[in-house]
């Protein structure tokens, strides 16, 4: 039964050959008119531009990064200095990943525009094989690594020493998690900027509609939503994945039966994403609709249909590979049922998090409703959704956190997360899919397409919101799930039994690690709000001293837009990632790994809630301000309120207040929370049974 380890890297294969097969699909579609060539041509060079600068200047972080790992780790049992070549290769899968998205979504945006002037089915399938293409590489490089590696490791370099091929195999979780956070950052901060730039001057001040030719920033735009929505999200859900699949393998190890040698417990995580790839692979084709069909029902059909496979299959791979004893009375079912809660507590929040996101219900209606009055009561309004939309996901991911431990104990609350997890592949090009069908609109827009394509493409882009707004809802609750089982695992190998916030060094690690999201999402919004107040600057700018350009006789000066906030991102993305990494080191070998265990129950609980908290209310106000854009939002005394009028535009400024917490801030802290365990991970044989050097002078 050992010999299904080799099945797992032969899984990421396939789903790269899946990839590429869907990638050359893509390519072959027809890109349009020689406008369209150009508009979506800028879009590509701009984007793989900012990628170049983006990697260029990481490179040398896991550089010198990997250079600390192999030093700290040359002596002691269960470490290896190879935990450093384990960094590298998860730094890079992450990176190739988020390079393949992002190029194959800069190729499909104008073919999705294209294929819409055949109907509607068309681009759906232009956009979501352009989405896949992304799902498929995050997991076919993370099953190829992770699993090559573990072969590599174990049967070849540290045979019989599980516990240090494990600790080694941390260094790729760590890696791929350090990436996931400058993508997310840096690409959050290039996007809103621009965004902000674009909505402020072209929407609001010169009344320009959304995706304007004339507009300068519009190219900015588009760029910045391949690099957040296609790399970032591709990066996060990237780390995600991986750190549940090692946390549970972490776990894996504490049973009696893994200490005997067999393997089971630990092999069983691999297999389960594994099983993944092949569900999300079917769940691809039955992603069709018809001309005037919802592609919501289609991309939905996918996503679950997938779900139920992988219900069914993880119970046939526990069965399997389950051990019959040494397991602490864990049986076999339990720990499928304990995947399914993860399941089903992932669905959940999907739904509660479109509930509160998507247009005609309650939670957004409310905010349209408020916008009548003013851009204060609409951000009011947003707030206060945004605060209320934390309780129910929360409800949901605390009852699968006790219902996981209760089937399986700490291990099953790992193979939850993982089982939420299991089908990234289809999860993530559901969530691709909308910033291409978003660039198909803007360049629909700018290319002057019939009435009909953008009809198409909005109905397209429409639905991507909503899935975007599942998308995050769905991250942050892997998040919370995937830095719990992170925590079990810091603490089994940080030989701790517990923490106890009765000690003050571990009150005061609470109080400090409940700070940092705070500190973390002022850091992100101050840099959006200084790099817009650059981009709005140069907007009014081009508007003022351009003759003609607003007029539609002269081009915009697009390149610069796009080059503000390529150097604003990379400019202010170092300081949150730096200050991710090093909190935990600084903590755990300056105060023990009680100390640390406080920290990151501080930034878990904190984290989780903030990212709820301000992704749902960005959502929701984004969504408020489509309201007025169709036929005008009808208000509850009758009146219609269209396009244009104060209404609108006070909902666009909420919409721009909303962008940065739910493009920016927001879902990065799904990222620091996983990130900060993983370090802690990783650095807790080194801290074992201490209490620090400070803890220690101190007498702490």
């Amino acid at each position: 039964m050992e010999n299904i380890i080799y099945a797992v890297p032969a899984a990421g294969a396939l789903a790269l050959v899946f990839a590429y097969w869907k990638a050359t699909w893509v390519a072959k579609q027809n890109p349009g008119d020689a406008n369209m060539v150009e508009i979506a041509g800028l879009i590509k060079e701009g984007a793989m531009a900012f990628l170049a600068a983006e990697y260029k200047v990481l490179a040398g972080f896991v550089a010198g990064v990997a250079i600390l790992l192999g030093v700290a780790n040359m002596s002691g049992d269960g470490q290896s200095p190879l935990i450093a070549v384990a960094f590298i290769c998860g730094a890079v899968a992450s990176g190739l990943a988020g390079y393949f998205g992002m190029r194959v979504a800069t190729t499909a945006n104008v073919r999705t525009t294209f294929a819409a002037r055949s109907g509607l089915p068309q681009a759906l399938q232009v956009a979501f094989s352009g989405g896949a293409v992304m799902g498929m590489s995050v997991v076919g490089l993370a099953l190829v690594g992770l699993g090559g590696l573990f072969i590599v490791f174990s049967k070849f370099v540290f045979v019989g020493e599980m516990a240090t091929t494990l600790n080694v195999l941390a260094g790729f979780s760590m890696g791929a998690s350090s990436i996931a956070l400058f993508a997310r950052v840096g690409g959050g901060i290039y996007t809103k900027a621009a965004d902000v730039g674009a909505d402020l001057v072209g929407k609001v001040e010169a009344g320009l509609p959304e995706d304007d030719p004339r507009n300068p920033a519009v190219i900015a735009d588009n760029v910045g939503d391949n690099v957040g929505d296609v790399a970032g999200m591709g990066a996060d859900l990237f780390e995600s994945y991986v750190g549940a699949i090692i946390g549970a393998m972490v776990l894996g190890l504490g049973f009696e039966a893994a200490e005997g040698g067999d393997l089971g417990p630990i092999i069983l995580p691999l297999a389960i994403a594994a099983a993944g790839i092949i569900a999300s692979i079917l769940g691809t084709f039955v992603v069709r609709t018809e001309e005037g069909g919802n592609p919501q029902h289609a991309l939905d059909m996918g996503a679950f249909g997938s779900a139920g496979v992988m219900a069914v299959a993880t119970f046939g791979l526990a069965n399997l590979l389950w051990p019959k004893t040494g397991t602490g009375g864990v049986e076999w079912w339990e720990v499928g049922a304990a995947t399914v809660i993860g399941l089903a507590c992932g669905v959940a929040v999907g739904i509660i998090t479109a509930y509160y996101c998507s247009m005609d219900k309650p939670p957004v209606d409310s905010i349209a409703e408020q916008s009548k009055t003013g851009t204060a009561t609409n951000i009011i309004a947003g707030l206060g959704v945004g605060m209320r939309s934390t309780t129910w996901p929360i409800v949901c991911i605390a009852v699968g956190v006790v219902a996981a431990n209760a089937v399986a104990g700490l291990y099953g609350v790992a193979i939850a997360a993982l089982g939420m997890l299991s089908t990234t592949g289809i999860q993530l090009a559901v969530d691709a899919y909308g910033p291409i069908a978003d660039n198909a609109g803007g360049i629909a827009e700018m290319t002057h397409q019939e009435p009909q394509v953008r009809e198409r493409t909005d109905k397209l882009d429409a639905v991507g919101n909503t899935t975007a707004a599942i998308g995050k809802g769905f991250a942050i609750a892997s998040a919370a799930m995937t830095a719990l089982a992170l925590f079990a695992a810091f603490t089994q190998q940080a030989q701790i039994d517990g923490i106890n916030i009765g000690i003050p060094v571990v009150m005061a690690g609470l109080f400090v690690g409940g700070m940092l999201p705070f500190l973390f999402s002022a850091m992100a919004m101050e840099a959006v709000g200084d790099a817009a107040m650059d981009m709005i600057e140069e907007v009014r700018r081009q508007f003022r001293e351009i003759d003609g350009l607003l007029e539609g006789k002269a081009k915009p000066d697009a390149a610069k837009c796009v080059e503000i906030s390529t150097n604003a991102a990379i400019k202010r993305m170092v300081a949150p990632g730096a200050m991710a990494i090093v909190t935990p080191v600084v903590v755990g070998f300056g105060f023990g790994p009680q100390a640390l265990g406080g920290l990151l129950a501080g930034v878990t609980v904190s984290g989780v809630l903030m990212a709820i908290f301000m992704s749902n209310a960005g959502g929701a106000w984004d969504n408020a301000k489509k309201s007025f854009e169709g036929g005008g939002y009808k208000m509850s005394d009758g009146s219609i309120h269209p396009k244009g009028s104060e209404a609108h535009k006070a909902s666009v400024v909420g919409d721009t207040v909303g962008d940065p917490f739910k493009d920016t801030a927001g879902p990065a802290l799904n990222i620091l929370v996983k990130l900060m365990s993983v370090v802690a991970l990783v650095i807790a044989p080194l801290i074992a049974g201490g209490t620090g050097f400070l803890g220690g002078m101190l007498g702490l």
